[in-house]
């Protein structure tokens, strides 16, 4: 049986060599945030089990729950059909969100508006 072999470099990074992460419970799949990652926090994810992103804005590696202790515990990455974005299921502790909600995605458009588009 042909091993499956996967490449961290085969995936397609965006030109400051980002992808996004969207991070999804591994129990019940609510969304629960949108991350970005480079090559080394994709390894340092795989490696360590817990999800590492790339700060945009502070331009630094950052390991989610070393402040908050909210940490996500990495069940399954996957990718898409297009290899530049991933999806990785995770058992959450606590709150995602830094607001401290479980989910980032805790605000919703009213119907209203969207009949309105």
């Amino acid at each position: 049986m042909k091993k499956n072999t996967f490449k961290v470099s085969a995936l397609k990074f965006d030109k400051a060599g980002l992808i996004p992460a969207i991070i999804q419970d591994y129990k019940d799949n609510a969304v629960l945030m949108l991350g970005y990652m480079n090559k080394e926090s994709v390894r340092r994810t795989i490696k360590s089990g817990k999800t590492c992103f790339w700060s945009r804005s502070r331009k630094e590696y950052w390991v989610k729950g070393l402040t908050s202790g909210h940490f996500q515990f990495v069940k399954s990455i996957a990718y898409d059909c297009d290899m530049d974005a991933l999806l990785i299921k995770v058992r959450q502790v606590g709150a995602a969100c830094h607001t401290n909600n479980r989910s980032c995605f805790y605000r919703k458009i009213e119907k209203t508006v969207l009949c309105s588009i």
